[in-house]
């Protein structure tokens, strides 16, 4: 029985698990915004929102907390991102850092996709309005 069970095991090892967690936790801080399944996106919402409270904290502690949580050279340089850009953000609001917002199945397997972001997203502005106009003669 299932009973007090918590996560989702992705058919995955438990070490593969906690490797993918990482990777999309660094890949959503780096990025502020990521396409990915469903399911994981609903399992790193709340990985990535436990960071993001020990990032607000912005002392000894939290700092090697996230650390330990994102080890590797790529871990230390998303752990800095964290708590200097991305934390500050949220100093005023208790929870709910990200969002999911639910996309249409993948073609070739059905998945269901989504996207997870950050809420209070602010991304640079790289559409055409930002690219120089052409004179069309």
């Amino acid at each position: 029985m299932r009973h007090l069970l918590k996560g989702r095991k992705l058919n995955r090892t438990a070490s593969h698990r906690l490797a993918l967690k990482r990777n999309l936790a660094i890949s959503l801080i780096e990025h502020r915004r990521i396409k990915t399944t469903l399911p994981k996106a609903k399992e790193l919402q709340g990985f990535v929102e436990r960071l993001i409270t020990y990032a607000k904290k912005n002392n000894l502690s939290s700092h090697r907390l996230i650390t330990k949580k994102l080890p590797g050279s790529l871990g230390k340089k998303s752990a800095n991102i964290l708590i200097h850009d991305i934390a500050p953000n949220y100093n005023d609001r208790n929870g709910g850092y990200t969002r999911i917002i639910k996309l249409d199945n993948r073609k070739n397997d059905n998945a269901q996709m989504s996207i997870i972001e950050f809420v209070d997203l602010k991304l640079e502005d790289t559409t055409e309005e930002s690219a120089p106009e052409k004179d069309s003669k």
